[in-house]
């Protein structure tokens, strides 16, 4: 797990905690801390030490089924709401571009790329203004704009597609190199120079 604090949201202790409480709170799911560990990418004894934390705080539930614990936010926590919201805002859009991808037919891969990117990597620099998302295939534009409009609307950021086909994809511009060079998170799919 990583120590610092993460970039986009420096008021949580860790990249991990942060990436923990998302995969949370951020989501309707009951998931065991087995799989909740998987999703936040943390080790389980960090997962666990993490929840434990949690629950006395009283952001997060949890019940047993068998030797299984479920967790998920607490609905009656004051704590959570104002959470989520900041969480939606710092590491909300991958698993809303995800989800609003989900439904457009056409995307073979899509990330993020450029600043947004590069802090959600660890990359240190000003915060970002907007949020640069690179969608690879044949989708119908205008879905794509709006999906992209929707997300805007939660994370309070500008959020800009850029579409290209797998061929334009493939080409060697200097904006290519220089988002190939970069900090990319994936949203969906492969990168097309994987």
């Amino acid at each position: 797990m990583r120590t610092e604090a993460p970039l986009l949201a420096p008021i949580f202790r860790s990249d991990g905690q942060a990436r923990l409480l998302s995969a949370l709170l951020l989501s309707a799911d009951e998931i065991s801390l087995t799989e909740l560990a998987l999703r936040a990418g943390v080790a389980y004894p960090s997962a666990h030490r993490e929840v434990g934390r949690l629950l006395d705080a009283g952001i997060v539930v949890e019940r047993l089924v068998g030797r299984t614990r479920l967790l998920r936010a607490n609905a009656d926590s004051p704590l959570v709401p104002p959470l989520r919201e900041i969480l939606l805002i710092a590491t909300g859009p991958v698993a809303l571009l995800s989800a609003e991808f989900a439904g457009i037919e056409g995307i073979e891969s899509a990330f993020l790329y450029g600043s947004f990117a590069a802090r959600m990597q660890g990359v240190e620099g000003a915060a970002p203004n907007d949020i640069d998302v690179m969608v690879i295939g044949a989708p119908d534009p205008d879905l794509v704009y709006q999906a992209c409009d929707r997300v805007e609307d939660v994370v309070r950021r500008p959020v800009n597609p850029t579409i290209l086909s797998r061929s334009e994809a493939g080409a060697d511009t200097g904006f290519l190199a220089q988002v190939r060079d970069g900090a990319v998170v994936p949203i969906v799919g492969e990168l097309p120079w994987a």
